[in-house]
């Protein structure tokens, strides 16, 4: 199993998005954690969506989608929907 998230940031107001075959919740403390990437500039991530995969192939798949996307508004919608 693995699975796509995205997380969201009051203070820099960005979203990232990635993919684990391990718990979100294990790999947002990584990201809350003090190093030089995208996600280290801030302290306030959350989990703001999950879409889960039967393999790490079909989540990488996912993620390349909606990166591509480089549309907030897109994102925003996929959030929206999923908390319908």
């Amino acid at each position: 199993m693995a699975l796509v998230y995205i997380l969201h940031s009051d203070l820099l107001h960005k979203y990232y998005i990635g993919s684990t075959e391990g718990h979100v919740e294990d790999r947002l403390r990584r990201h809350l954690t003090d190093h030089d990437g995208f996600t280290g500039h801030a302290r306030d991530w959350k989990v703001v969506y999950q879409e889960v995969f039967p393999d790490k192939h079909q989540a990488l798949l996912r993620e390349k989608q909606i990166k591509s996307w480089k549309s907030r508004i897109m994102i925003e919608a996929l959030i929206s929907r999923s908390t319908e």
